[in-house]
C-alpha cells in the first residue's frame, strides 16, 4: 500500500503537466534509477520520497493543514528536508486562501521542534541530529552550495587524474586515503556526475513546471552541497538525489524521441545493475 499511494501521488503531479505517457515515463525513470535500491533498504528515502509527494499533492488539493503536517513528518526524516518548506511556502502565497494556507503550514516547524525538545531531555543535545554529521565527516562550506560543488570539482578533476594514470601508488585526493585509490577515484567521478545532472534537471524543472517545483528541486541539491564531506565532497549524493521526483519530470520531458527513452532506460537499468552488484557483494554503493 505504501509503494501504491507513493506511485499514485507522484502520477498525479506528474500527469497534468506531461500527461499520460510522460507520467508513465517519469515512473519508470524513478523506478530503475541507479541509487533506487535505497527504497527497499533500511533508510529514510523512501518514507522522506512519499512525504514530500503528499505535500505537493495536498498543496495542489488545497488540503492545506494537511500538507503541513506531511511537511512536519517530512522534516523530522532528515536535515535537507527543508528544502520542501520554501515551495510549499510559495504554493500557499499563490493560493485563493493565503493566509489560511500560511497559517496552516506553521504546523510544520512545530512538529519539527519537538524532536530537539525530545533530544534535550534524553540526551542534553538539542541539535544531535546535526552534531551526528561530524561522524561522516561533514562540516557546513563557508561558501554554501559553491564551496560544494567547487570541492566536488577539484576531486573530480583528481578522480580522472588518478583513472588516467592508473596509479595505485600515487594519491590525486588524499580525502579518501584507506580506501582503494581507483574505488575512491570511481567514487568522487560518480557522485560529481549526479551533481551537474540533477543541478540541470533541477533547472530545467524550474522553467518547465514553475518555480515551485524548481524551488524544491533546487535547494535538494544545494543543501547537500552546502555540507561536503572531508573524505569524499559529495559523498552519497547520488542516494540524495533519488528524491528529487521534479527531476524525473524534467528528464522524462527531455524525452521527445523513442531514442531518448531508450537511451535513458538502457543506461540507468545498467547501473541500477551494477548498484545492486556491489551491494551484494558489500561494497560502498552511495
Amino acid at each position: 500500500p505504501h509503494e501504491n499511494s507513493r506511485r499514485r501521488s507522484g502520477d498525479r503531479l506528474a500527469r497534468p503537466r506531461l500527461g499520460v505517457d510522460g507520467a508513465a515515463l517519469t515512473v519508470l525513470y524513478l523506478a530503475i534509477f541507479p541509487m533506487t535500491l535505497f527504497l527497499q533498504a533500511v533508510y529514510n528515502e523512501s518514507l522522506f520520497l512519499f512525504l514530500a509527494l503528499a505535500c505537493f499533492a495536498l498543496a495542489e488539493r488545497g488540503a492545506w493543514l494537511s500538507a503541513g503536517y506531511a511537511a512536519g513528518l517530512a522534516l523530522l526524516t532528515r536535515p535537507t528536508a527543508f528544502a520542501v518548506l520554501p515551495a510549499l511556502v510559495l504554493l500557499a502565497w499563490r493560493s485563493r486562501q493565503r493566509w489560511r494556507a500560511l497559517a496552516s503550514l506553521c504546523i510544520a516547524p512545530v512538529l519539527f521542534a519537538l524532536y530537539p525538545i525530545w533530544l534535550n531531555w534524553k540526551t542534553h543535545d538539542t541539535f544531535a541530529f546535526i552534531h551526528a554529521e561530524k561522524a561522516w565527516h561533514r562540516h557546513l562550506s563557508h561558501a554554501g552550495p559553491l564551496g560544494g560543488l567547487w570541492q566536488g570539482l577539484r576531486s573530480g578533476w583528481a578522480g580522472i587524474e588518478q583513472v588516467a594514470t592508473g596509479s595505485t601508488t600515487h594519491v590525486y585526493w588524499s580525502g579518501g586515503i584507506g580506501s582503494d585509490t581507483l574505488h575512491g577515484a570511481m567514487l568522487n567521478l560518480e557522485d560529481l556526475g549526479f551533481a551537474l545532472v540533477f543541478l540541470a534537471l533541477a533547472i530545467v524543472a524550474w522553467r518547465r513546471f514553475g518555480a515551485a517545483y524548481g524551488l524544491f528541486a533546487v535547494l535538494a541539491v544545494a543543501l547537500p552541497l552546502s555540507t561536503p564531506s572531508s573524505r569524499w565532497p559529495l559523498e552519497s549524493f547520488p542516494r540524495f538525489c533519488v528524491v528529487i521526483f521534479p527531476a524525473f519530470m524534467a528528464l522524462a520531458s527531455l524525452s521527445t524521441t523513442a531514442v531518448r527513452q531508450r537511451l535513458v532506460i538502457a543506461t540507468s537499468a545498467l547501473f541500477l545493475g551494477i548498484a545492486v552488484f556491489q551491494w551484494s557483494v558489500q561494497q560502498w554503493v552511495s
